[in-house]
């Protein structure tokens, strides 16, 4: 698998410095952790599962759930769980893009079940999606996914989801994220990284979160996103990848605020339909919560609409900025010192910015580097219109 390999050779020559490299189920959970991008969620119940997977992992799409929990309704699960076996086994038998596919189950015993339904077609699966994780429950979850991986012959993956009371309040919060710290770390060789429930985080207090606004603007979850970050995050190598919660919407209606992007940026590219577009579907919004994602320690996002996938791709290039600065911070790291930027507009410690730096390679090795004249539009223009 490859970012943006649904480009041709002469755009990806274009677009950017270094290219995204390939990477794939055997490598370590820390290099897939980072490569996951947007994860994009898929109920269980639809009919031509096997068919969307295809068409959105030819798209752009790497990293998919098929989703046996929340978006389901009880009385549809017995025929979700037919029918995400019988659609993975079909997507299994042809030659389709095969991106990660991960099953988003409701409890532990559901696993081994998937497994051995799935047969010889178990290789379409890269592992599960683990809900309402906790200390508690976490034991037989991933229990069942070590055993899974057993069965199947290969290692299964596991994504746990942080999203109950035990997380959300205040009391129970650093003693419940010390103890998942302690379980995730004696499975680290199946834990693929830890994502947020921030709609099941909000709900415990009865918000949602606006359209016209982010998930920190939400401070209750926003102190929750900072304490997992804080206990689960750390870039000392005790940490995992941590991902950016769900955007919710995906078309606009009236709104209350100004639109969040710029113009100029677009006037510059000639891209001003696609700043339109943007707006039109509430994708500003988007873009800046995954611009504050990445600021406060996350990366990677689930996403439950094919048009927030290019917006999170597009993000997640590396700038030659970036890479410019990485690269200097990383060349000086021995020796420590400060200096400023080839950039001239900011000044690189190499101590203090090492973590950063190295986290800056990891990326840029799963979604390239851009050519200095590339800008995000026309990472994003690509991505919307391929």
């Amino acid at each position: 698998m490859r970012h943006f390999d649904f480009l041709s050779a002469d755009d990806r020559d274009r677009l950017f410095l270094h290219p995204p490299q390939e990477f794939g189920l055997d490598d370590p959970p820390s290099v897939l952790a980072v490569a996951l991008g947007a994860t994009l969620y898929i109920p269980a119940t639809r009919p031509h599962l096997a068919e969307s997977i295809a068409k959105r992992a030819a798209q752009g799409v790497l990293s998919a759930v098929v989703c046996l929990e929340d978006a389901i309704a009880d009385a549809d699960l017995p025929a979700a769980e037919r029918n995400a076996v019988a659609q993975l086994r079909s997507y299994a038998r042809t030659d389709a893009p095969k991106p990660l596919v991960f099953v988003r189950v409701r409890a532990a015993e559901q696993i081994p079940m998937v497994v051995a339904e799935l047969g010889e077609q178990v290789g379409v699966l890269a592992g599960f999606v683990l809900p309402k994780f906790t200390e508690a429950s976490g034991l037989a979850y991933l229990e069942a996914v070590t055993a899974a991986g057993e069965s199947a012959g290969r290692r299964m993956l596991a994504m746990p989801v942080l999203e109950t009371r035990e997380i959300s309040y205040a009391e129970q919060r650093l003693n419940e994220l010390l103890a998942v710290r302690e379980l995730l770390e004696k499975y680290r060789p199946n834990v693929l990284a830890v994502r947020l429930g921030a709609t099941d985080l909000s709900a415990t207090y009865g918000l949602r979160r606006p359209r016209e606004l982010t998930i920190y603007d939400v401070r209750l979850v926003a102190d929750v996103i900072s304490d997992v970050v804080n206990v689960l995050a750390r870039a000392d190598g005790s940490g995992w990848v941590v991902t950016g919660p769900v955007w919710e919407y995906f078309s606009g209606t009236e709104r209350l605020f100004k639109p969040q992007l710029r113009e100029s940026p677009f006037i510059e590219h000639e891209e001003r339909s696609l700043r339109a577009e943007l707006i039109a579907r509430d994708l500003d919004g988007l873009i800046r919560e995954v611009l504050l994602d990445r600021a406060n320690g996350l990366l990677g996002k689930t996403v439950i609409h094919p048009t927030h996938v290019a917006a999170v791709h597009a993000l997640s290039v590396v700038t030659h900025e970036e890479f410019s600065d990485a690269t200097d911070v990383l060349g000086t790291q021995a020796g420590g010192g400060v200096a400023a930027s080839s950039y001239r507009n900011k000044m690189n410690e190499s101590k203090p910015h090492s973590a950063w730096a190295r986290r800056i390679m990891q990326r840029a090795h799963a979604f390239g580097v851009a050519h200095e004249s590339t800008s995000f539009v026309d990472l994003l223009g690509a991505g919307l219109h391929q």
